[in-house]
């Protein structure tokens, strides 16, 4: 592909102000490869235009949702490698898909129900139990029910947000461990449970347990991720993964912007040397 490559950042309204990806992107292009930043909340996008610019990979950061994945699908349709894989995105962004293949894998991700609305949940006693919307990003909507009032409280803050998925809690020290992956490199920080409000806030790093990352790699494998972070619960049993979610923030992870900038850079690479032949058909 020569010393410059050509990118296409896919930048939702969400994350405009963040890090990742925009931040990334001004990395690569201070250092000579060239990048399209397309902004697909703001305004009419060309498609046939963008496609045909001869962009060696799209990367996306989305929302459940955004209108970025529709382009993004656009791309991977059209030939164009994508970072991460289209199809992957699509896996872990639905829920109830990632609960299924992990399942199916053996990973140990809890015992998963689906509810298609909010109403349904009377249904449910005993406990505690843990609601979240299937189509959920970022710890929105989720909900531990230990009572009856909480399942009422529930029902009433979900009514909106469409399908649900109900598993059993996990009982835990009240902290999450996320660990990131930047294309292989991992690294884990310990945050305060989005379900446990009453203990102090902190997030800072850790050393990742050889158990864990062995672990975090077969995710990798088995959902065909490069860039991706899990939420893992040490409980009675040992770990069990509780979300896996693609390009997250890569908080905590030192220099995570050059990091973050290389492995697309290296990704690109790969996948543009797999994909190339096609990629090329389709741009002509």
């Amino acid at each position: 592909m020569g010393a410059a490559v050509r990118l296409c950042f896919l930048v939702e309204d969400q994350y405009r102000d963040d890090v990742m990806p925009l931040h990334v992107a001004r990395h690569l292009l201070a250092t000579g490869h060239e990048v399209d930043i397309v902004e697909p909340g703001r305004g009419v996008v060309r498609i046939d235009e963008l496609l045909a610019r001869g962009h060696d990979a799209w990367v996306l950061k989305t929302v459940s949702g955004g209108p970025g994945l529709s382009l993004f699908d656009a791309a991977a349709a059209a030939g164009i490698p994508t970072v991460n894989d289209a199809r992957a995105v699509h896996t872990v962004r639905d829920k109830t898909v990632a609960a299924a293949i992990a399942r199916r894998h053996g990973l140990p991700f809890p015992p998963t129900r689906f509810v298609a609305a909010a109403d349904l949940l009377h249904r449910f006693d005993g406990g505690p139990l843990v609601v979240k919307p299937v189509a959920g990003d970022s710890g929105r909507g989720v909900h531990i029910v230990r009572s009856a009032r909480d399942l009422r409280e529930a029902r009433g803050a979900l009514h909106r947000e469409g399908f649900l998925l109900v598993q059993p809690y996990v009982p835990n020290p009240g902290v999450d461990v996320k660990v990131y992956s930047v294309a292989g490199d991992l690294h884990a920080t310990v945050r305060t449970s989005p379900l446990h409000p009453d203990r102090p806030v902190e997030t800072r790093e850790i050393p990742l347990p050889d158990d864990l990352a062995a672990l975090v790699s077969r995710i990798g494998e088995v959902y065909d991720l490069d860039l991706f972070g899990i939420d893992a619960v040490e409980g009675p049993d040992g770990w069990t993964i509780v979300d896996v979610n693609d390009f997250p923030s890569f908080r905590g992870v030192p220099d995570a912007v050059p990091r973050v900038a290389a492995a697309v850079l290296r990704l690109a690479d790969a996948r543009h040397g797999r994909l190339g032949t096609r990629a090329v058909t389709a741009r002509r």
